[in-house]
């Protein structure tokens, strides 16, 4: 469920029913084309801002039941409102997640948690929100504890691409809280890892791992092919943030991630999964 091209989304996974493995990828391609049209090639932000509102033009034809108008949006839109349709997905997180892809065209830098929190409110949580009505399974609680998983994988993100972000002059670590550690841009720039960035990133890394642990209960609750997938995401998110620290936090000389070796370890944790504490 990472915003960052949908790394974690289960596209055609097999651990989904036949039946929705044709909604999850219209999903994805809505997801996946905006979220590229906010990141990726070389246009101009008010080029990238016009595109994306196309897309919440054919989104608004959708939901008043009127044929998509945007010829190189059709397809993608004509799928899309299959799935809407038929499995009564709320237009919000669609709208959710172009309001936040529009965002990352012009905002670099988050004051602090709470605008960190309201951007993933909206990049991240609704692909669990869609993933729930799918499943009808979208109870208060469910997507309570969906949100929090969301918003987890999404710092995880964060943290572990430190480097990359930089790179795309972005910022993503709060700025009351690199303030507070003594940690400056130049860190950044330098790829300076001493205790005052360790520090720092302790604190990033606990406060995911505290949401991920919150919402952990819903894998177990969840039954069938669902609650076995999140298993996964969920103890996938978790051991990259071990791998975070394995590396004392030095996310600029190492991207953390999950290796092909990890895999066996984390299906057979998944298949015996009891809850976390």
């Amino acid at each position: 469920m990472s915003v960052d091209h949908y790394e974690n989304f289960p596209v055609a996974s097999l651990l989904l029913p036949p039946h929705l493995r044709e909604p999850v990828e219209a999903i994805y391609a809505f997801a996946r084309g905006a979220d590229d049209v906010a990141d990726e090639g070389d246009a101009a932000p008010i080029a990238r801002l016009a595109r994306l509102n196309d897309y919440r033009n054919e989104l608004n034809l959708l939901g008043r039941g009127e044929a998509p108008r945007d010829p190189s949006l059709a397809r993608l839109f004509a799928r899309l409102g299959v799935a809407v349709r038929d499995h009564a997905l709320p237009l919000q997180c669609f709208r959710d997640l172009l309001d936040a892809f529009s965002q990352d065209v012009g905002k670099t830098r988050y004051a602090d948690f709470d605008e960190l929190r309201d951007y993933c409110r909206r990049s991240a949580d609704p692909v669990g929100r869609l993933m729930l009505h799918l499943y009808r399974a979208a109870t208060p609680d469910n997507l309570r504890r969906s949100d929090l998983i969301c918003t987890s994988l999404q710092l995880i993100n964060f943290w572990q691409d430190v480097a990359v972000d930089w790179q795309k002059h972005r910022i993503y670590v709060p700025l009351d809280d690199m303030q507070r550690f003594g940690v400056t841009e130049e860190y950044l720039q330098a790829a300076l890892c001493d205790d005052a960035w360790r520090a720092l990133m302790a604190f990033q890394v606990q406060r995911a791992r505290a949401m991920m642990l919150e919402g952990a209960p819903l894998a177990r609750d969840l039954p069938g092919r669902i609650g076995w997938e999140l298993r996964l995401v969920v103890l996938g998110g978790l051991h990259i943030l071990e791998r975070i620290e394995a590396v004392r936090f030095d996310v600029f000389r190492r991207r953390p991630t999950l290796t092909k070796s990890d895999w066996p370890r984390l299906v057979w944790r998944a298949l015996n999964y009891k809850g976390i504490r």
